[in-house]
């Protein structure tokens, strides 16, 4: 047997490192890049080239987006059109040049795909293979719309491609079985340019063999992906109830799923993605990706759709003198307390010590203060506990004032602060330390400049109402993003991290709505999610449909105030 051969039936003994000249078929999931699996993310990481899906509509594109950051930044993505008309054929080819190949699936590669052909190209080629499984939507879209496949009584789950015209339609009507019914709406041949065999004919076809008209079903479009939306209703009043939604707003189209059978009896009581807080809102975070990373993860939490985008460019100071001789302080002694007001103050501190050999330890013998959770995380991270935080209520310069003990010449050896900031910081914490009797040495760490602004699309979508709600995170962040896009629209929800942001956002004329209770980035996306969740009970109890800001008439702003 030749080695290659040897490598390819080995099975579970091959090396977790691909061979080159290598072929993976890795299942992608049906839309939530979280649901890909350690084995597929580590083939990525190692591919040479990738061929990526074909994903129409900005929530599979963005999957898309998601799954390629687990490449390396030289490997080749490739679209399945660029592959020569033959994207198998282009795979083969490059691994018999010697490169680790990825070609991924929607779901997974041998359930529903076309895997097998690939598969079948790598042996006659003499080229070796594996096959990554992924999450089928035939599991994956009924679990993220509440929908159990085998509740008590059913013991069988039938799936059925409606595609196929040769479907046993009165065989399934005469099971219990509970059916899943892939490309319900999928053009049929004898009408190709309408839904068909279509959701209205299948339904009517199950009801003809034999299954009762009260009969629970459940269609889901988009499925795992933050535009899913899910109707149940019966088989006899499915293709109205499909209407009605349509007519709210909530319209049902491809790629779309359609389960019959008793667990679509439970949907609306199981469903727990759609009705995650802040589902499918589209949340304009104005910050960089690095500084927006944690606050993005919690929104996705919610169910939101986070979009960075930067509104200030940090920048070192103008010249270094300054920098140097607070570092040189730092070390000699010179200081018995340095306040720190922000990631970036801590970042450029870090740095500058680093740039001189030196790290934590250059603290021994200070304390040191910090306003923020963010703050002090990044302190823990350099390995600096703070001595003193401002109380939760009030994580602001004001608010370590009110805490900051008085100098006292009998107990406090040095009576200097340290105070890295930025240019533009307010003078609140150095005079209040001033005051107290303690000598501070106001240090420029770090410039903070207008960022560029965003592209045209994002522009127009906060001028246009695109997006669903702003967190401005400070002062700055509301100043800067109307200079560089504008004013957001009156309907999208304005959501300030305290009150001094929500002064700024006011005589720029924005109308707050949520306030976070107490002034950290963590606080504000809950405070968001519980004006979005109270949205939600209000149009649920009122008997409306439940509508993302966006999606709303545009009118007069709601006056409601989350503090």
């Amino acid at each position: 047997m030749d080695p290659q051969t040897e490598n390819r039936v080995a099975g579970p003994e091959r090396s977790a490192e691909p061979a080159a000249g290598h072929i993976a078929l890795v299942g992608a999931g049906p839309g939530d890049a979280e649901l890909l699996t350690l084995r597929a993310a580590a083939l990525l990481g190692r591919a040479d080239v990738v061929i990526t899906l074909r994903e129409p509509g900005p929530a599979l594109a963005r999957h898309r987006q998601a799954l390629l950051r687990h490449c390396r930044p030289d490997a080749r993505v490739v679209d399945p059109d660029e592959c020569g008309g033959d994207a198998d054929a282009f795979a083969v080819a490059q691994a018999a040049e010697g490169r680790r190949v990825v070609r991924l699936y929607s779901g997974d590669p041998l359930f529903g795909c076309r895997g097998a052909d690939l598969a079948d190209a790598a042996l006659e080629a003499g080229v070796e293979y594996e096959v990554a499984p992924g999450l089928s939507s035939i599991t994956a879209v009924p679990a993220y719309a509440g929908l159990p496949l085998m509740p008590e009584g059913v013991n069988e789950v039938r799936v059925i491609d409606a595609r196929d015209a040769g479907a046993d339609w009165a065989g399934a009507a005469q099971s219990d079985a509970t059916l899943v019914v892939m490309f319900p709406d999928a053009p049929g041949e004898d009408d190709p340019g309408a839904n068909g065999p279509g959701i209205d004919r299948i339904c009517k076809s199950l009801v003809a063999g034999g299954r009762g008209d009260t009969t629970p079903v459940a269609v889901t479009r988009m499925g795992t992906t933050t535009e899913q939306t899910t109707v149940a209703s019966t088989l006899s009043r499915l293709t109205a109830d499909l209407k009605a939604a349509d007519a709210k707003g909530h319209t049902v189209t491809r790629p779309a799923l359609l389960v019959v059978g008793e667990g679509a009896r439970s949907q609306r009581r199981l469903s727990w993605f759609e009705t995650k807080p802040l589902f499918g809102w589209r949340v304009l975070v104005p910050r960089t990706r690095e500084q927006a990373a944690s606050l993005s993860e919690q929104l996705r939490g919610y169910g939101a759709v986070p979009e960075e985008v930067p509104t200030i460019s940090v920048e070192p100071p103008r010249t270094p003198q300054q920098m140097e001789r607070a570092v040189r302080g730092l070390v000699t002694g010179r200081y018995q307390w340095v306040a720190f007001t922000s990631v970036n103050a801590v970042r450029a501190i870090r740095e500058r010590l680093e740039d001189y050999g030196l790290d934590a330890r250059a603290f021994a013998g200070v304390k040191v203060a910090a306003v923020g959770e963010q703050t002090a995380a990044a302190l823990v991270a350099f390995g600096i506990q703070p001595d003193l935080q401002p109380p939760p209520h009030n994580q602001s310069g004001a608010g370590l004032v009110d805490v900051w003990p008085p100098y006292d010449a009998e107990i406090d050896p040095i009576e200097r602060v340290l105070l890295p900031r930025a240019d533009i910081a307010t003078e609140t914490l150095a005079e209040g330390a001033a005051k107290l009797g303690w000598e501070v040495d106001d240090v420029t760490a770090y410039r903070t400049v207008r960022a560029a602004p965003p592209p045209a699309p994002i522009r127009e979508a906060i001028k246009g109402g695109g997006f669903d709600a702003v967190l401005f995170t400070s002062s700055s962040t509301v100043r800067n993003l109307v200079g560089i896009a504008g004013k957001p629209h009156a309907t999208t929800v304005i959501a300030v991290i305290g009150p001094e942001t929500a002064k700024t956002a006011e005589e720029f004329g924005l109308r707050v709505d949520v306030v976070a209770p107490r002034t950290s980035v963590s606080a504000l996306a809950e405070a968001l999610s519980e004006y979005g969740a109270a949205q939600r009970r209000a149009a649920v109890d009122a008997g409306k449909p439940v509508l993302r800001p966006s999606q709303k008439r545009r009118g007069r702003r709601r006056k409601t105030m989350i503090q």
